[in-house]
This record gives structure tokens, sequence and C-alpha cells, in this order.
């Protein structure tokens, strides 16, 4: 079983002088020799180094206390999060899952062998407690895949211990400068190992690839210029997202499966809202898996929400007026939820379908098919499908008004809110280029996008205590505290309603000031 370790590290050059003495570091009482270790690790990527190029690194590494299997996950700068699992000829399938996103239907191969001499040093506090390991390395590094080369280098490290203060990084940077040791230029060995063993003919590539404009920059690189540089760059913050969101989601991060669902949806959107961009007949296939896969990450996510809205709903209860065993169901209906929707979502992201739609969105933003349009101006262009998307917003604003309570509303006010996200992710995409009248209808429909979720959510609600209602009525139980309950939620969808007609002259007006 793998176990996530967050790890908070910095790394030296050294010229191989050793580690400057750290006693007297504001908080270290003492500097413990522990000897030295012998590490060897082999380190596993695709041909292509997809892993390395995301900065994640996948280790087999014997020697040390703590042998085994490591995949390191970037948090941000000198923070990453150590998933480990025990020594095995093999890539741990878990950890295999994490990177597939990745790696998708391609192989992990050895790549790189790095051996270590490592002389480490525990800084200890008055007490004796461990503040932080500081290490000094002597590195060899042996290409195993796309080259011969080999490196050597000596690198001072410190790792802040579990639970410690990053500022005694600062501190223990300011003795290391002070002693003429500077911070590396690597990111960590595996990075430096790749760049000193490559062959000639790899670093000319790899200096000209790092030429090119990404997709959604300028033609000729750096801020987006033209409709279609802006629309590429929202694209592609999307298309990443929702590949660096995959291991998240896998190990049941809190809001992960939520955010990559709201990736799947803003790039859908845009690619409809932005037709006269990018080409319809290209982006209409990709938004349907856009949709299955949003749908599919909505199972769970969609369960989450309305359990936690019932469950509330029901501490809101007094005691006296709860009648047979309410949250006893409430309980067993969450938990079947939420098992066969995690299974069922472990599934998807292991299938076919989902790894050849990261394919197709890597495709898309590399090689995407521009109409005429993207080349003019965004003020323009996109402004103008901004407007036609909030002119659906009105229009179907309008008709659920019209509609008496009851079923016909509830829909028209579900395509609505549908219609509202559309248009606060165009606006959104629109925003750099457009500026202050972009933000004031994104914070619009996010405020008009809320209060109809509020209904929504009232609405499917009701229809799930109206299930647990009639489950409970056929054992026998009574259902007077899933109809009180009914009735609340009711009147919630019924201030919403009530609040809608002042809420949109609002939006109205800053609209069209």
């Amino acid at each position: 079983m793998a176990e996530t370790k967050r790890e908070i590290e910095r790394k030296y050059e050294s010229d191989e002088s050793g580690l400057p003495d750290l006693t007297g570091v504001a908080g270290v009482a003492s500097v413990l020799d522990k000897g030295v270790a012998e590490l060897d690790a082999i380190y596993y990527d695709t041909s292509d180094l997809r892993l390395a190029a995301a900065s994640i690194t996948l280790r087999r590494r014997t020697g040390g206390s703590d042998a085994g299997w490591h995949l390191k996950l970037p948090v941000e700068a000198g923070v990453r999060d150590e998933i480990r699992a025990p020594l095995s000829d093999d890539v741990p399938e878990e950890l295999a899952g994490l990177v597939r996103s990745r790696v998708r239907e391609g192989q992990l191969v050895p790549v790189v062998r790095l051996r270590s001499s490592r002389d480490i040093r525990d800084l200890v506090d008055a007490e004796g407690r461990l503040l932080a390991e500081a290490s000094v390395d002597a590195v060899r590094a042996d290409r195993l895949f796309g080259g011969e080369g080999s490196a050597q280098w000596t690198e001072i490290e410190v790792e802040l211990a579990d639970g410690g203060d990053p500022a005694l990084l600062d501190k223990v940077e300011k003795r290391l400068r002070r002693a003429g040791v500077r911070p590396s230029k690597s990111t960590s060995k595996l990075a430096r190992a790749l760049t000193e063993t490559a062959s000639k003919k790899q670093r000319k590539k790899a200096k000209e690839a790092g030429k090119g404009a990404g997709p959604g920059e300028g033609a000729f690189g750096g801020e987006p210029v033209t409709a279609g540089d802006h629309v590429l760059a929202y694209a592609r913050a999307q298309r990443d997202a929702i590949v660096e969101l995959d291991p998240a989601v896998r190990q049941e991060a809190e809001e992960s499966v939520h955010d990559m669902r709201v990736a799947t949806r803003r790039l859908r959107s845009a690619l409809r809202s932005f037709g006269k961009v990018l080409d319809r007949t290209v982006t209409a296939p990709i938004g349907d898996e856009l949709k299955w896969l949003a749908g599919e990450l909505g199972v769970g996510r969609d369960h989450e929400v309305l359990g936690e809205r019932i469950r509330a709903g029901l501490d809101e209860v007094p005691h006296t007026l709860v009648s047979g065993p309410v949250r006893e169901r409430w309980q067993t209906w969450d938990r079947a939820g939420h098992r066969g929707s995690r299974k069922r979502l472990l599934g998807v992201l292991d299938s076919p379908r989902y790894l050849t739609l990261l394919d197709t969105l890597d495709t898309l933003v590399a090689d995407p098919p521009l109409l005429e349009a993207a080349a003019g101006k965004p003020s323009k262009v996109l402004a103008k499908a901004v407007r036609k998307d909030f002119g659906k917003v009105s229009e179907l604003i309008g008709q659920a008004l019209e509609q008496p309570s009851g079923h016909a509303r509830d829909e028209a006010l579900h395509e609505a809110r549908k219609k509202a996200k559309r248009t606060r992710y165009a606006a959104e995409t629109a925003t750099p280029a457009i500026g202050g009248p972009a933000k004031t209808l994104t914070r619009s429909m996010k405020s008009l996008q809320s209060l109809l979720g509020e209904h929504q959510d009232s609405v499917m609600a009701r229809q799930t205590l109206r299930e647990l209602s009639a489950v409970a009525h056929a054992a026998g139980e009574s259902a007077f505290t899933y109809g009180l309950l009914y009735g609340r939620e009711e009147r919630r969808a019924e201030l919403a309603e009530g609040a809608l007609p002042k809420a949109w002259e609002t939006i109205q007006g800053a609209m069209e000031v």
C-alpha cells in the first residue's frame, strides 16, 4: 500500500568543500553526524521523457532508510508530494495509475541510474527534536535510454523534517550563502542528470524546442495577440488542468473531482462559444467527449453535494421531529453512492476512451483548427461571441419567468443556469483581452449561476427525498421527516425564484453601463 509524504527541500551547488557548520542557525542547537548512506536509484520515464517534462520523477531505489518505489509530484517550488510503495521488480500499479494521464498508452522504461554517497547530518533543537536533514551527495549519473552519457557532481540538500517550519530553510540558506554555497540551477537530480548525460543532438533538439511559441502564445511567442491566441491560451490551461488533476482525483484529494469537472466544462464551453475561431466541425466531437467526461466526473460529485445538502438539512431538524431511522437510511444511501461512483470513476480514468481524449486535446492545442476570425482583433471577435452567449441567457431567463412554478419552470431555470455557466467561461476567456466589461460579466454570471444552482440543488434534493421516503414507507417506517425536509427544500426553491427577477434586473443594469 502506497503512502504519501510532503517533501519540502532545497538543493545547492557544492564545490566539494563539504557542508558548512550549521550549528547556531536560529533554532538549531546541534548538528548530528548520521554517517554515509549508499543509494542506488533507477529512474523510469517514457522514451520521450513525458514525466520529466512535467517535473515528475518515478524511481526504484535501494539503500538508505526509505528503500522502495518513489513517485514525486510537484506541488510548488521546492515542495513535492512523495508517494512511496514497497520494493518490487515492476512499477507498482498504484503508482503507474497516478502517472497514466501523462504516460497514456506509452511504456515506462529505465532512463537514468543515479548512485549517490550521501553524507547525512541531522539538525536538531535543544530538546533533540529533528528540524531538518542536511546532506552532501556525491552523485554519479548514467544514461540508460537514449544515450550512453555519464556525469558526476556533488550537491548539498536540505530537507525539512515532517511538520517543520519552512522558515528554517530560509535561515539555513542564509548561512550557506555566506559560506559561498549557491542554489542549484536544476530542480532535481534527475533534471541535472538528463541535461548532463544528453548527447549533442539531444541538447540541440531541446534548445530548438524551447524557442518555439507554445499553444496559445503569439505567433512569435510571448503574450497572446490575436483572438485565436486568447482562445488557445484558455483551452491549453484547461487541458493542462485536466491532466494535472488526474492523480489528485485518483487519490481522492479534496475538491479534485470538482476542479477537474470544471476544467472539462470550461474547455467544452470555450469550444462552443468561439465557433468562429475554432472550426466546429473539428471541435464538436471533442466537445461531445468532454461532455461525457464531465458527466462521469459528476456522478460522484453530484452525489457528494446532494448528500451533504440532505445531511445539513437533517441536522437542522429538532430531534423531536425526526421520526424513524432517517439518518441511518441517509448514511446507507450516501455510502452506497460513494462506493459505486468511486469504482466507476477509476474505470473511466483507466479507459482507452479517456486516454484517447487526452491525446485529442494535445493535438487540438498543438495543431488547432483555426478559422479566419482567429486572426482578428480579440476586442472585436471575442466580445461578439460573449454578447451572443449573454443574449441566449437573457432569452432563457425571460422564458423561465413567464412560466408558472412547477416542472416547466424548473427545466427552464436549469437551462438558463447552464447557459450562464457557458457565458461566464466565455467572459473568462475574453478577460485578458477585454478587461473590465468581461470581468463584470464574469462576476454577474457567477452570481446568477449560484442563485440558479441553489434552485437546481433543491429540485434534486426533493427528488432524492421522495425516493428515500418511498423506500422507508415500503419498509414500514414513518415518512414524516422526509416530508418535513421536502417542504423546507420547496421553500428554499421558492426563495430563489422570488429573488431572481431583482437579481436579473441588477445584472442587466450592470451590463448596460
